[in-house]
């Protein structure tokens, strides 16, 4: 008799273990793979530019995308417009396709914590890129600049875009609520600000280097395309190019501008509203355009499709 109630009680202490266990599991569970509204909008909206960048890069670099490198996270949306390879010489396409690789994983990161969304049409054409800089510089170049031409263009129509996604996480992050969603954006502006700093620094090489066949400096290309991003931001000055006056660079003491950033030397924060402006390039969240032709996706982008 003994025997059997000293059994009963372990096979019942036993149960009672595994049911604590298994109900602190799923908690657990819930606790990791549940996040706030709010976390959730400011995680996925960051998928229209990492979208851009991951197009961008492979196409630039190998001359196909997301279609053949990893088709699931395109989750069937359409293909981007006028991708094709560049003619870059050995060096900026091993930067590029490092840069196109790590995209490739920040769509991955995204969507492995929230659902996200399919790519969006996104027009990387040359024509785009054109008018991006005709309208940087207030003219029409001829002939048109194409990003695709060399290596010295690829740079630049890089220098558009990754700084303007690290601005956007540096906004975000004091907004997140959760350690995971936090963990995450940390994690992505520190590979987005390196992309941005290595750009920053290619370019910074040939700053007074002129780009042919146009008689524009490279650190007039940047001047001027900061310029247009701060114009159509409409949220004051957040960009500077490779130079600056000696006030604006780090402690006012020096006018080389390889990293930009505030008097402090601290990293300018953008909101989606600005973001969508400028990658929209018509200088309003509510009206898509340029890399964006149908807009973005994502609750955030498309509650401004709609005012």
């Amino acid at each position: 008799m003994l025997t059997y109630f000293t059994s009963a009680i372990f096979a019942s202490l036993l149960l009672l273990l595994i049911s604590t266990k298994s109900e602190g599991d799923e908690l657990s569970v819930s606790r990791n793979s549940s996040l706030p509204l709010s976390d959730v909008d400011l995680l996925e909206f960051p998928l229209n530019l990492e979208y851009l960048e991951a197009e961008f890069f492979l196409w630039g670099s190998l001359g196909y995308g997301l279609d053949k490198v990893a088709p699931k996270l395109t989750a069937g949306g359409p293909p981007p417009v006028g991708g094709k390879k560049a003619n870059l010489d050995p060096l900026t396409r091993d930067v590029i396709l490092q840069f196109a690789y790590q995209e490739v994983g920040h769509l991955r990161a995204i969507k492995s914590t929230v659902k996200g969304f399919p790519r969006p049409l996104l027009d990387i054409s040359a024509e785009n890129f054109a008018k991006i800089i005709n309208d940087a510089m207030k003219r029409t170049l001829i002939p048109p600049f194409d990003p695709y031409a060399n290596g010295l263009n690829f740079l630049l129509a890089s220098y558009i875009i990754p700084y303007v996604g690290l601005t956007g996480y540096v906004g975000a992050n004091p907004q997140l609520q959760s350690f995971e969603a936090k963990r995450l954006v940390a994690g992505l502006l520190g590979v987005e600000s390196a992309q941005d700093a290595v750009i920053r620094a290619l370019l910074y090489e040939r700053a007074l280097q002129k780009v042919q066949p146009y008689d524009i400096t490279v650190a007039d290309f940047t001047d001027r395309i900061s310029d247009l991003r701060n114009c159509i931001g409409k949220q004051g000055f957040k960009d500077e190019g490779l130079v600056v006056p000696v006030e604006l660079g780090a402690e006012g003491r020096i006018s080389g501008n390889v990293i930009a950033g505030d008097k402090d030397s601290v990293a300018y924060a953008r909101s989606p509203e600005e973001i969508l402006r400028i990658v929209y390039g018509t200088g309003n969240e509510s009206i898509p355009g340029g890399f964006l032709p149908w807009g973005g996706d994502g609750r955030i982008a498309r509650s401004c499709l709609k005012h």
